[in-house]
């Protein structure tokens, strides 16, 4: 008979403690569901509490740190892009009112309006560069740009990108050299590929003194892997710099890219066009000897 009345009660306990040890197995999840409610995008920085990280729910918060800390680098990245864009737009759109207003407060000739026409129509120019650059970036980032891949010779490659600098190459005195393997064909998009090495090739002109040297080299290596190179002889760059100048409007020297027309966006699509071929794009440089960079492409590569 007592058996019969204690049973209640220790059913009634037993069902006290195993709340209770539930309550307490779920705490540590009730806090991570409350802090995942509060992080926003304003909030990226915020993390989950790991506890025991050991245990499940320590390696669950982990992950999902990881993810945050993912996502925040790519708002970031996002929040800066946006702004360095609308900056480098506002400098031509700028340049381009005020032009326009100062040719309208006064009676010009002919040759002087003709002469602000053309100022405008460089800036437009330059606003239109920036404008294809900034969807090409934005159709790879989306990866929406659709690869046509042919093989093709290296070398041809090379001289191809070369020969568009004929004209500057010239009115700087300049001379610009492509030697290298001739047996090397390349498997790719070529026109990506070839804008890639453009835009190197074209930054080596920019960066070269009058009267200076720049080489376009092809080379098989041993792995099979193709090498080009693009060597300049202009003042180099600074350790601290070489890590930088495929990031996005990098400027190693503001004011000087900006006479010259550049957005910083160049190298940043040649390291896409080298990356989505599965191949590697570095800069080699020292202080006061010029550049080198060097163009490394997986062995998908045929001997011709």
């Amino acid at each position: 008979m007592a058996s019969l009345l204690g049973a209640p009660i220790v059913l009634a306990l037993a069902g006290l403690g195993g709340y209770a040890l539930a309550r307490r197995a779920l705490a540590p999840l009730e806090e991570m569901a409350y802090r995942a409610e509060q992080i926003t995008s304003e909030r990226l920085h915020e993390r989950l509490p790991t506890g025991e990280v050991s245990d499940e729910l320590g390696r669950l918060a982990t992950v999902f740190n990881k993810l945050l800390a993912r996502l925040e680098q790519s708002f970031e990245q996002l929040r800066r892009f946006t702004s360095d864009a609308s900056h480098e737009m506002r400098t031509p759109l700028t340049s381009i009112r005020s032009v326009g207003e100062v040719a309208l407060q006064k009676d010009g000739s002919r040759k002087e309006y003709r002469d602000t026409i053309g100022s405008m129509l460089e800036e437009v120019n330059r606003l239109s560069a920036l404008v294809d650059s900034l969807l090409t970036i934005s159709r790879a980032d989306a990866g929406r740009i659709p690869l046509h891949p042919t093989v093709f010779s290296a070398m041809d490659l090379a001289r191809e990108a070369a020969g568009l600098f004929d004209v500057l190459i010239e009115e700087k005195g300049q001379r610009i050299t492509v030697e290298g393997d001739e047996g090397v064909s390349v498997k790719g998009d070529r026109v990506f590929l070839r804008q890639a090495l453009v835009n190197i090739i074209h930054n080596a002109v920019k960066y070269s003194p009058v009267g200076g040297a720049i080489s376009v080299e092809v080379h098989s290596e041993p792995s099979g892997d193709i090498r080009l190179e693009v060597v300049d002889s202009g003042l180099g760059i600074a350790p601290e710099h070489a890590e930088k100048v495929f990031d996005r409007f990098y400027r190693v020297d503001e004011s000087r890219s900006r006479e010259a027309g550049g957005a910083g966006l160049g190298l940043s699509i040649a390291q896409w066009a080298v990356r989505v071929h599965g191949g590697d794009i570095q800069l080699l440089a020292t202080p006061g000897a010029g550049c080198t960079f060097q163009i490394h492409l997986p062995p998908s590569v045929s001997r011709v």
